[in-house]
Parts: C-alpha cells; sequence; structure tokens
C-alpha cells in the first residue's frame, strides 16, 4: 500500500533543518520506503565512480543525497507561514 507524502516530484520545497536549513530546491525524487526525498542542489555528496566508457579515468562525481520527508516543506506553505507571523507580530 502506497503512503501518502506531502511533497511529491516536481514540487518546490524549503529544508527545514540541518545544515541545508532555509535552502530551496526542486523535488527530484520521492523514495517511499525510507520516507525520505531528493532535493535539487541540496545535501550535495561526492560518490567515487570505477573506470567505465563515460569515464575512463574514474571520476568524482557529485549529486544530491536525501533528506528526511520531516526536514523539507512546501515552499508555498512556508511562505503563508512566515506571512502569518509577520501580521501577528505588527498588531
Amino acid at each position: 500500500m502506497a503512503s501518502k507524502f506531502h511533497v511529491k516530484k516536481g514540487d518546490e520545497v524549503v529544508v527545514l533543518a540541518g545544515s541545508e536549513k532555509g535552502k530551496r530546491g526542486k523535488v527530484l525524487h520521492v523514495l517511499g520506503k525510507k520516507q525520505r526525498v531528493v532535493v535539487e542542489g541540496v545535501r550535495i555528496v561526492k560518490r567515487h565512480t570505477r573506470k567505465s566508457q563515460q569515464h575512463p579515468q574514474g571520476a568524482i562525481v557529485e549529486r544530491e543525497g536525501s533528506l528526511h520527508l520531516s526536514r523539507v516543506m512546501l515552499a508555498s506553505r512556508f511562505d503563508d507561514r512566515a506571512a502569518r507571523r509577520s501580521q501577528g507580530a505588527k498588531a
């Protein structure tokens, strides 16, 4: 049975916690069983690759790592939350 998540592929999200806090990006993959997402430009990791036809010398490739679903929020909801907070502070 597939679980329902608050984000899906293509959504713009904001990172809420960790060293990447505040960064925005588009969701590239949702890893359902692990409850993780891969966000464009966030949590860049280095992968060492073997020699192959694409990389005859081998290479160190940078790509996005995954984040837990609880660490991201839809950007539109994040902006709404910030707007509500600023209105409450003025009153």
